[in-house]
């Protein structure tokens, strides 16, 4: 009994030990608790987006439904070719560009200001950070109802104390009235970006300059602006990407009227008032591939910059 069984025994030990799981194994185990959150966003985010695309080909008008048809690419033909939608292309672009612009030249003067030491600096830029973070809709209202009445508006107030005149801002000037809300809005913005830009800046390097004599405007010419390109590309990028999309303050400043509405605000019309749910969607598509186009910039810009950071570290 003894002799038999220790062979045994001796067997069962000598039995290899199992295997670690593989990295494939290993690298789905660890992916496993994503995969919710990841059929979440498919089922909220990718398939009404789908579903979009498919209406897009079809000539679908909410108040007619029965007499529904597949017409192809007629939808984005007619956004591509039809006046009032190419308008609203050329308003969005117009849009866009200006905001853009005049924010980060704003955002880097601003920048350059909070980027000195100065007491209470801490306050000052809790304060410039305050109009990003306002509600899209208030911030319009307020520049709109505030600023903007031409009864009792702030702007109209100040030029009547001076004598001047009492012009009606989003009848006489509609584009400009939305531009200046939203760079009001977007110059904070850039101002993050940017100062983080600043103070990432070789401190050797700028006293190095200092040492031999360099002036601040060269500084900033030959060391600073450079070393800000990567950050100014950046805030361009995402900039465009959010003001492209903009909704709020067109709809709350000037309902889209006085050749101010913008691609979305053209979606908006066709969809809840025109009900003609295939040259919205196919409008929505055109919007979300340039986004999508502007994104992609805008992530090679970010890894980039990582890049950077990891290398200089």
């Amino acid at each position: 009994m003894t002799a038999t069984a220790t062979p045994r025994v001796a067997a069962a030990t000598a039995r290899p030990a199992p295997r670690p799981p593989s990295g494939r194994l290993r690298a789905w185990a660890t992916r496993a608790p994503l995969l919710p959150a990841l059929v979440f966003m498919i089922v909220v985010t990718q398939l009404p987006f789908v579903a979009t695309v498919v209406i897009s080909f079809f000539d679908w008008n909410a108040l007619y439904p029965k007499e529904r048809h597949f017409t192809g690419i007629d939808n984005y033909r007619q956004v591509l070719t039809d006046p009032d939608l190419r308008h609203s292309v050329w308003t969005t672009v117009l849009l866009t560009v200006t905001v853009v612009l005049v924010s980060l030249l704003l955002g880097l003067v601003v920048a350059l200001l909070l980027n000195r030491r100065f007491r209470g600096r801490g306050v000052v830029r809790t304060l410039m950070i305050a109009p990003f973070l306002i509600v899209p809709v208030a911030a319009a209202l307020l520049w709109k109802h505030v600023l903007y009445n031409p009864e009792y508006g702030l702007l109209n107030g100040l030029l009547h104390y001076v004598g001047g005149p009492q012009p009606d801002w989003i009848s006489d000037t509609p584009l400009l009235a939305v531009e200046a809300a939203l760079v009001w809005q977007w110059t904070p913005f850039m101002m993050l970006i940017l100062l983080a830009g600043l103070q990432s800046r070789d401190q050797q390097q700028l006293e190095a300059a200092r040492v031999d004599g360099a002036s601040d405007w060269q500084i900033f010419r030959y060391l600073t602006l450079p070393h800000l390109r990567r950050y100014l590309e950046l805030g361009a990028l995402l900039g465009s990407i959010y003001i492209v999309q903009n909704f709020d303050a067109v709809f709350t400043i000037t309902s889209g009227g006085l050749g101010t509405a913008n691609l979305p605000y053209t979606v908006y019309q066709s969809f809840y008032q025109a009900h003609e749910n295939g040259l919205a969607s196919a409008a929505g598509v055109v919007v979300v591939i340039g986004s999508i186009i502007i994104a992609t910039f805008a992530l090679r810009v970010v890894s980039s910059l990582f890049r950077e950071e990891v290398s200089r570290a």
